[in-house]
């Protein structure tokens, strides 16, 4: 009951706090329809002009080529004269520029390394020159092993030459139709495939995916920012005195630390709850899709309050740590921001290669932002997310044991 009186206290001061309430709620739907705005620019149905210069202009595979860009619907092939592609190109008339070389069907046909070389202007984006590059290698790569089918059934076809014509069972007709149907066996049912279960076209243009992945990060990111805010009611209580009247008031230190992180622990829930109220119903009428909460909602719930543990341990890390006003600022604004920035809070973990995701495991919006993920983009369940669940109370267990043991109870 001391600790509820406690918390109902800093709860009736956070409530006076207009400019702290737009900080806690408004901002981050701000931030959000934002950020959700950016990730659905440009529609993903729409292709990505390739200006192509083709040196091989009589050559059947680097026609093949070409034909099989376009087909992708991804892009779309534009050809260029070599003199006027490069002049526009340095002009920055247009952003990127594939070039075949001369004899590039010659080679790939005798099995000859060759190369293509793509020239991208500086100021291109690199997510479509990306995509362009995958899409390239693709097609490039189902060229070759066409091409070295057909090489295959003809060395068959030579190995069978003096044999009587009732054994010879490859002619150049069977070679280039069994070529082609092992060609497109091997890309329709491929021996091994990839189950992915996370989106990989993030950034082109799929709202859904959009506010899924600008929710979720940012959710994150504002309810660990929280955590400045049990920091600073800590502080404040020990600048005007009134810490020192609650420590002679007959409660235990337990007692009082836990009336200072209820009403975080509520805030943030009240956060997290507007959040995903906002995704669901405000993002509809902005001309976006509706943020989807999965299929478990008791996971979801439950991972929400491990969230909102840990930013609340975290703030009584902080205000252990942190002797001054500034220093409180200082740690909650530097720390917090770069460990969102990390941890997935603009950009999924999986965007960031290995080096960076790996180090990210040691922040706990990593796993904040995972489990999410886990719940809303992956359709797993709570049993599937039992990693994240365990690290996210670690780290609040950690927090809360090292800010109580730095804790200055007595200033």
């Amino acid at each position: 009951m001391n600790a509820l009186s406690i918390a109902l206290k800093d709860i009736r001061i956070l409530l006076r706090e207009r400019g702290l309430l737009v900080q806690l709620f408004l901002l981050p739907l701000v931030f959000i329809i934002g950020f959700s705005m950016v990730f659905s620019i440009g529609g993903g149905d729409e292709a990505i002009t390739l200006p192509v210069v083709n040196l091989d202009a009589e050559g059947e595979i680097a026609q093949a080529l070409i034909d099989d860009l376009n087909a992708t619907g991804g892009i779309q092939v534009a050809l260029y004269a070599q003199d006027e592609a490069e002049a526009l190109l340095e002009q920055g008339e247009i952003k990127r520029l594939l070039s075949i070389p001369a004899g590039f069907s010659a080679d790939v046909g005798a099995g000859r390394r060759t190369v293509l070389e793509l020239v991208s202007d500086p100021e291109a984006s690199e997510q479509q020159t990306a995509a362009v590059r995958e899409v390239v290698d693709g097609v490039t790569r189902d060229l070759s092993l066409e091409t070295q089918l057909r090489e295959a059934f003809r060395r068959m076809d030579e190995m069978t030459a003096m044999a009587p014509p009732e054994y010879q069972a490859f002619t150049e007709t069977t070679i280039e139709e069994q070529a082609r149907r092992q060609f497109e066996r091997s890309r329709h049912t491929p021996l091994v495939s990839i189950a992915q279960s996370f989106p990989t076209n993030l950034l082109g243009g799929q709202d859904e995916l959009g506010v899924q992945v600008s929710v979720t990060g940012l959710l994150v990111l504002f309810v660990f920012l929280t955590a400045q805010t049990t920091a600073q009611s800590i502080y404040d209580e020990k600048k005007v005195g009134s810490f020192r009247r609650l420590m002679a008031a007959p409660l235990s230190k337990a007692e009082l630390l836990a009336g200072k992180m209820i009403p975080n622990l509520i805030t943030t829930m009240a956060q997290i709850v507007v959040i995903f109220a906002a995704g669901v119903l405000l993002m509809p009428l902005l001309g976006m899709e509706p943020l989807t909460l999965g299929d478990d909602l008791l996971g979801l719930a439950v991972v929400s309050l491990l969230v909102a543990l840990c930013s609340t341990s975290m703030g009584v890390l902080i205000a252990a740590l942190a002797r001054t006003e500034n220093q409180i600022s200082g740690i909650s604004q530097v720390a917090l921001w770069v460990m969102g920035a990390m941890g997935g809070a603009f950009m999924p973990r999986f965007l960031m290669g290995d080096f960076l995701s790996t180090v990210s495991k040691v922040i706990p919006h990593a796993w904040a932002t995972e489990a999410y993920y886990g719940l809303l983009l992956r359709g797993k369940g709570m049993a599937g997310i039992t990693a994240e669940l365990a690290a996210l109370a670690a780290f609040s267990v950690v927090f809360l044991v090292i800010g109580a043991w730095r804790f200055d109870f007595d200033s």
